[in-house]
């Protein structure tokens, strides 16, 4: 058996199995890596997307001709996303470890397994906001603010479904901090269409992560913590659809308040149009389908980040 055979044999049931962790990290990298998701890109992404939306609806509100603008800052959001995301996964797993030694899914994660300590994972995560804090000193004064704000959010998420149904909201808060830290990192403000933009996130969220909780909903029955696919049941559908209506009309609002070109709203056919293919696909009792259409909002974030670049030049 080959160490990729081996590793992929021991890997947690909700990893990546042929990834680049398991393929290229050393040994004594692999638990941390695996704890802060390294393996599986999806929640980078979604922490990343509305942070690049909101730097260019700012650059296009401030008449900023350039294609690509603020090409630097987006490559610091981008590494700023992968290093806060992998802290609050660690975060997470730090307050949940015991819960998920109970789950079939989650109960070889490092944590509850043993592979990391939990003195470890404390070191890893303060060498994760180390390098997280070094990327927020790029920022001017306010924006790195507004960073250091978000620590709040990260640290409590993991605790809100222990005392309430909607834990999606409080990741919807969490995840979409970056509307309003990208919009601080090019004005050195915050105004409407950065809020706009920040609560039409909320509601992304909001869709998509309870599609993603209807995987463990059993689950969840049996260990005691809560979630909106807990509380929406049967309803998830028509929930749902009300969530992405009004992400949808708020994207396409904030795009209007910056006089957004015409690309900007043809790209966003496609992006409701994508949003309705959940909808319709949508199996809550499926659980690789809940998984798939969690997984598919990276395409969402992508159309509207192509929207907002052509709304920018076209």
């Amino acid at each position: 058996m080959t160490k990729l055979d081996e590793r992929i044999k021991n890997a947690p049931e909700d990893t990546v199995q042929k990834n680049w962790v398991n393929k290229l990290s050393p040994d004594f990298a692999l638990g941390y890596l695996q704890l802060m998701r390294a393996d599986r890109p999806i929640g980078t992404w979604l922490l990343l997307w509305p942070g690049l939306w909101s730097i260019i609806l700012a650059n296009h509100f401030n008449d900023d001709p350039s294609i690509l603008p603020n090409l630097e800052l987006m490559l610091l959001f981008l590494l700023g996303a992968f290093v806060m995301r992998g802290a609050g996964c660690v975060v997470n797993d730090l307050w949940d470890k015991d819960a998920d030694a109970l789950i079939e899914r989650t109960k070889g994660r490092p944590l509850p397994s043993g592979r990391v300590s939990v003195f470890g994972a404390f070191v890893f995560l303060a060498f994760l906001c180390v390098i997280g804090l070094l990327i927020l000193l790029q920022l001017q004064p306010f924006a790195r603010l507004v960073g250091t704000i978000s620590l709040i959010l990260i640290v409590i998420y993991p605790l809100m479904k222990r005392v309430t149904y909607w834990p999606q909201l409080m990741l919807g808060f969490t995840f979409n901090w970056g509307a309003l830290l990208g919009w601080a990192a090019v004005t050195g403000t915050i105004e409407i269409p950065a809020l706009i933009l920040y609560a039409g996130g909320v509601f992304w969220t909001l869709g998509y992560d309870t599609i993603y909780a209807h995987q463990d909903r059993l689950d969840d029955l049996i260990v005691g913590v809560k979630s909106t696919a807990l509380k929406f049941g049967e309803k998830t559908h028509i929930w749902l659809s009300v969530f992405y209506l009004i992400c949808f009309s708020l994207l396409l609002y904030a795009g209007w308040l910056v006089q957004m070109n015409v690309g900007f709203y043809f790209a966003m056919i496609f992006a409701g149009g994508h949003l309705i293919y959940q909808l319709k696909k949508l199996d809550i009792d499926d659980r690789d389908m809940c998984l798939a259409l969690f997984k598919s909002n990276h395409h969402f974030g992508m159309i509207v980040f192509i929207g907002t670049l052509l709304g920018h030049i076209a």
